[in-house]
Formats: C-alpha cells, structure tokens, sequence
C-alpha cells in the first residue's frame, strides 16, 4: 500500500516507522524538519510539500495535533483537492465528534473516503505497535484500512458507521485520562505536603487499590523537576475542553472533569503549558503554597 503519513512528531514517526517495517511505501511530511532523518533511515520518503506527499497514494493518514489543523491541511491549504479520487484518509487528531463529523462529510463530497480514527497509548504503545485505536466510518472503509490500522494498533475497535464515533469515545476516555492525572497529582502533593518519602508512597500505591494506569505512568514523573514530555499540559488543556464542550451541548454536568481542566489550566496559566502533563502538579503547589520545588 502507498501511504503519506502528515505528522512527524513524538507519536507519528514511531507509527511511520511500524508501516514502514510492515513493508508499505510511506512518504512523509511535517512542518517541523527535526525528524526527518530518522524517518529517512527507517526507509521513508520525505516530502519537501505536502501537495506532493498526498498526490497519488492510497492512503493519507493525518496525525497532527487537533481538528482545527486537520480541517486547515485539508481544506484551507487546499491538500484534500491534490488528492485522486478514492483516496482514504485517516483522522487521528484529538477532535470533537461534530468536527470529525463534519470533516468526514467534507471529504466524502470531494468524492474520497474518510475514518474518524484517534488513537490512545502514548508514545509507548506507538514504538511497540500496540495503541488502541477508536473508528468512525463505514464498514466498506473500516476494512479497506484494517491491514495499516492493524500496524500500528493491537486494539482495534469499529464504533460505528458514522464519522465522529471514534471521537466520541476518544472523549470519553479523554475525560478519565485527564481526571486521573489530576486526581494522582492531587494525591503525591498531599503526600508531598505531609513530609512522606514520595518514592515509597508510589510503590505502595502501585500494589493497593487506588493504584491506576496514569497513576503507575505518571507518578515517578511528577518527583522530577524536569521530565521528559510525552504529553503536554496543553494537550489536556484541549482535550479537556472537548469534553466540557460536549458537556455544553448534551447539557450534561461533568463536575470531575472540570474540575481537572482548571488545574490544567492553572498549570498552563503558570508557564508549565509546554511541560509534560505530569506537571499539573505545579499547579496544586501553586495553589497551596507548599511543597515548592
């Protein structure tokens, strides 16, 4: 299969690389030129335009950052209209089911095929091929995609026939990501404040029941002062308000998650939008005055 794969950042390169070892032709773009050359090395085609990265292929798979850039690349800049007729093309931006909705409609009137697609497993799950992945789109598609779907994602799940599905669960499971984040950040600072070995603590969490995914993940990161970024408190600002503007128009009350978002926000407010998400703990140092690091 002939691939341009939009998106060359900390989870597109290592999916990239998955297709290219599964013996697919794969050029790719991205604004940014920092990766280019592990992608070269990994067999991939770099393109110096994105017209020519998605002309004549059978598949463009976007994995930028939100559906406002998605719905810019293609349609703003004009690249849905360099691609031929029939052409399939991935959404794996965190977006709102509405957005993905639309986005997916536009698409099909310009006569190419869409998936609402967004994928959850971090960095991690993209280098091992093992991310859980959440589609929109007709069965016809769903299909058609499954063997480059299937490259990069262990856990591949069909949600319905309509673009913005997968999106919809993609919120869903945005809104506990970031309530647990924020619920373990609220927990070391406490332990923080109370003088307790925060290393210990954390081990005897990951054996007792309050232990969770993000809490095991995030945790040891939250004791460092400067961790490497996986995710930024800024991608949580986002996709945390998705989900309260979800909640706004189902008038649904979400008081856990809006909660979470304000300390996201209150982190990002302080300067630490660009650090790792696990750093929403500046925020509740922030807010309690102690425990300053």
């Amino acid at each position: 299969m002939k691939l341009a794969f939009i998106g060359l950042g900390a989870m597109g390169l290592p999916m990239a690389k998955r297709l290219l070892q599964a013996g697919h032709t794969v050029a790719g773009f991205d604004v940014s030129e920092r990766n280019r050359a592990a992608f070269e090395a990994a067999g991939g085609h770099w393109c110096d335009s994105a017209t020519a990265c998605v002309a004549a292929v059978d598949l463009v798979w976007l994995m930028v950052v939100s559906g406002e850039q998605a719905e810019d690349f293609l349609f703003a800049q004009g690249h849905a209209a360099a691609m031929q007729a029939n052409t399939m093309v991935i959404l794996s931006c965190t977006q709102s089911a509405s957005k993905a909705a639309t986005t997916g409609k536009q698409l099909n009137d310009l006569g190419l095929r869409a998936l609402d697609a967004p994928v959850s497993g971090g960095v991690v799950g993209a280098e091992a091929g093992t991310l859980t992945i959440m589609v929109g789109g007709s069965q016809v598609d769903f299909d058609a995609a499954q063997t480059a779907l299937t490259t990069v994602g262990s856990n591949l799940f069909h949600m319905g026939s309509e673009c913005g599905m997968g999106s919809t669960m993609k919120t869903v499971n945005q809104l506990l990501c970031g309530v647990h984040i924020a619920a373990a950040a609220e927990a070391t600072h406490v332990a923080e404040n109370a003088g307790l070995d925060l290393a210990q603590v954390h081990s005897i969490l990951s054996v007792s029941a309050a232990n969770s995914w993000m809490l095991a993940n995030r945790g040891p990161r939250m004791l460092q002062d400067d961790p490497a970024v996986t995710s930024a408190v800024d991608i949580f600002v986002k996709d945390l308000s998705i989900v309260a503007q979800e909640a706004h128009r189902a008038k649904s009350g979400l008081p856990l998650a809006a909660a979470a978002l304000q300390m996201f926000l209150a982190a990002s407010g302080q300067g630490h939008g660009l650090a790792d998400d696990s750093q929403v703990i500046r925020a509740y140092r922030g807010l309690n005055r102690g425990a300053a690091r």
